[in-house]
């Protein structure tokens, strides 16, 4: 069975392109390859150029191929549907590129790499009560019929370019908590899009990770990796704080330094026959990122000493 470590931009702070503090493209992709891996996330849609000759140039000097494209947007509002749309476009035409270094594909992995990442996100009523499914408001009715048509529009475009759409539960989006993966893998046929399971976002929303991958085996198609800090996790949960803001104080950290149990997540995905890629996150503040390719290391060797593959 073959589990193979990637990287994502988001360790360096990457998450919002309109962020002034965001370091250079180019960095990241050399820190990526010095860090050892072999793959990456673009992060989100307008941090690479998409220049196909000038991301290619860079990937091959760095001995990195695409893991995944993502879609990190409001995939509420039907008037931002239509940039959303354009965006899954543009992703997809870059990846797909046959210039662009390529995956290998492993024996019982489901689909082929690149992934497209779908994750809602850029709502205040859900990002400050990001970790609490007790409080935070839900969709409801139609306006959650329209939201899994917004989504569902988003991996068929995908789809028309060959690319296997991933949907990911987020933190301080409206598919965050148990009641709303559980509604989205109702509404959303296996046909139309997988799941990619983030062991930390599922952490802060209050779920047992290997449970939920246990739970949702048969429709998760791609899993991301990260830790959190039990101490900063507890402070972080009696504040009024965006997810974000609870990452620039350090509630994500080198994987094996926090909460969660890998040696027995390894277990997991190997019980249930997970056979396929899985990528590192850890979000900070991008003014931090001169300790990304520290910690990025740290996780990385950490994984490596219980038995994942890089």
């Amino acid at each position: 069975m073959t589990m193979r470590i990637c990287g994502a931009p988001c360790c360096w702070g990457v998450d919002d392109v309109k962020n002034p503090y965001l370091p250079p493209w180019t960095r990241v992709l050399s820190e990526a390859s010095e860090a050892g891996y072999s793959a990456i996330e673009l992060g989100p849609y307008g941090y690479l150029p998409l220049d196909t000759d000038v991301v290619s140039a860079e990937l091959e000097k760095n001995r990195l191929a695409i893991i995944a494209g993502t879609i990190f947007e409001d995939l509420v509002d039907p008037a931002h549907q239509p940039y959303v749309l354009h965006a899954v476009d543009d992703i997809c035409k870059l990846i797909m590129d046959s210039e662009l270094p390529r995956l290998e594909t492993y024996p019982g992995q489901k689909f082929a790499a690149p992934y497209l990442t779908v994750m809602d996100w850029g709502h205040d009523e859900r990002d400050y009560a990001a970790g609490h499914p007790d409080h935070a408001p839900r969709l409801s009715g139609d306006a959650w019929n329209q939201f899994m048509s917004h989504i569902t529009a988003i991996c068929k475009r995908a789809q028309e370019w060959g690319v296997r759409a991933v949907i990911h539960p987020h933190a301080g989006g409206y598919i965050e908590f148990s009641d709303e993966i559980e509604k989205t893998v109702q509404a959303i046929p296996y046909d139309i899009a997988g799941l990619c399971l983030d062991t930390g976002h599922l952490y802060y929303a209050k779920m047992d990770p290997a449970t939920v991958l246990r739970q949702y085996a048969d429709r998760l198609d791609y899993v991301h990796f990260k830790d959190v800090d039990q101490s900063v996790y507890n402070e972080v949960m009696n504040e009024k704080i965006r997810f974000f803001e609870a990452c620039g104080k350090g509630a994500m950290c080198p994987i094996g330094t926090g909460a969660l149990d890998y040696p027995g997540i390894r277990r997991t995905l190997e019980e249930i026959g997970y056979s396929g890629y899985i990528t590192i996150e850890q979000e900070r503040d991008p003014r931090n990122s001169d300790t990304s390719l520290r910690d990025v290391k740290a996780s990385v060797d950490y994984l490596k000493r219980v038995g994942y593959a890089i």
